[in-house]
């Protein structure tokens, strides 16, 4: 039998081609339109049958094996959108979109799934059923999730999920996971400071909210130091305060608001995290002679690995590529990824496939750019997943 791999890297050029139109034309969230819509072309062309706006952007295929017999299945995963973000690198292919830009890489994966897609089609090694969802909205638009609540799993009722993720860190080629925890879970915060406006000379007559939210900064970042058991991961970040306005001068504002983000593992930590940023924001505030409001928001669950399922992922590749090019106790990541709402559904591995990529040129960087050379290696990890979670 052929390495999947050979097989691929016949048709490795139509794949980088296909990768580098979806990085040319880049779109957000639940505005996929045209990336479904080639996507959805492409799988017809192979004769698959295909579904579109499940969960609405998202497109779905069906590939049934050379026999069904076993009534097994498995669900292959890629993410379809782009990021908000002004791309500086000047390849040939880059985005003709302004302010948009493919900066964490889901081109080369809906790129790597429709490789798995030819190969499968063609080969049909397998008994039983694949089903492929390309995922919109992955980036904090919980695309996975709306997917789930359009009857994802009823319509097309994989037993089995898997999904990647490319990793610049890694050499190129390479694959790294484990058996349990991959990725952070992500919450969202905002806050609200109330204070009263007055003139920047006499700020004994005012409330300064800008005063007040960055204490409440400082404040915060104090907690997981200091309220967070030290053997557990957890992280609070901010990434933006807004108060008043650059031309208004000596002008004290009557309110301040900022935006950030909460991470974490363990469902006790994050209870304690969500207590200790009520009783934190409210507290400094009121030290002030100000009010402060805190919306807490879940987003994305912890990205968790079943232990049989990253067991599999492990030696598919150790036989596909070798044990050199396979890490199967790699550490989690901060990051989060909303296909852990798939395995909350399903057991399934998330792994992540090396880059190779030059220092600094990270995800969600707008220099970023995929590796088409590893492509192939994608595909061919998606396939042998396939073939020896369903076998003949």
């Amino acid at each position: 039998m052929n390495h999947p791999i050979d097989t691929i890297g016949a048709f490795k050029g139509e794949l980088i081609d296909i990768r580098r139109d979806f990085h040319s034309h880049p779109e957000l969230g639940f505005e996929e339109h045209r990336t479904a819509s080639k996507i959805a072309a492409y799988l017809r062309a192979l004769g698959l049958p295909t579904h579109t706006g499940v969960g609405r952007t998202g497109v779905v295929a069906v590939i049934d094996g050379e026999s069904q017999s076993s009534g097994a299945s498995v669900g292959l995963r890629a993410d379809m959108d782009a990021l908000p973000i002004t791309e500086l690198g000047n390849a040939p292919y880059r985005s003709c979109v302004p302010g948009r830009m493919h900066g964490c890489g889901h081109d080369g994966h809906c790129a790597m799934l429709l490789g798995a897609a030819r190969y499968l089609a063609q080969t049909r090694r397998f008994n039983g059923t694949v089903y492929l969802y390309f995922q919109p909205g992955e980036e904090g638009y919980a695309g996975a999730r709306e997917m789930i609540q359009d009857g994802l799993f009823e319509r097309f009722p994989a037993q089995r999920v898997f999904a990647l993720h490319n990793w610049p860190s890694l050499p190129a080629g390479h694959i790294g996971l484990n058996r349990g925890p991959m990725m952070a879970a992500i919450d969202r915060i905002h806050i609200r400071v109330q204070g009263q406006g007055g003139h920047g000379a006499h700020p004994h007559q005012a409330i300064d909210p800008i005063l007040v939210a960055s204490q409440i900064v400082a404040n915060v970042h104090t907690i997981v130091s200091r309220s967070v058991d030290p053997a557990d991961a957890a992280v609070i970040s901010f990434q933006s305060i807004q108060a008043g306005a650059p031309e208004a001068l000596s002008v004290i504002p009557d309110t301040a608001s900022l935006d950030g983000m909460v991470k974490w593992f363990k469902p006790s930590v994050q209870q304690r995290l969500r207590q200790r940023l009520h009783e934190v924001v409210e507290a400094v505030a009121r030290a002030h002679g100000a009010r402060a409001e805190l919306r807490y928001e879940e987003l994305y669950p912890p990205t968790i690995n079943a232990p049989d399922e990253a067991a599999l992922v492990a030696r598919v590749a150790t036989r596909l590529f070798g044990a050199d090019k396979v890490d199967s106790d790699m550490d989690p990541s901060m990051g989060s990824e909303d296909f852990a709402f798939m395995l909350q559904q399903r057991p399934g591995a998330y792994f992540r496939l090396g880059q190779g990529m030059q220092e600094g040129r990270f995800l969600h960087h707008p220099m970023y750019d995929f590796n088409d050379e590893t492509i192939p290696v994608g595909s061919a990890l998606f396939a042998g997943l396939v073939e020896e979670a369903l076998p003949r």
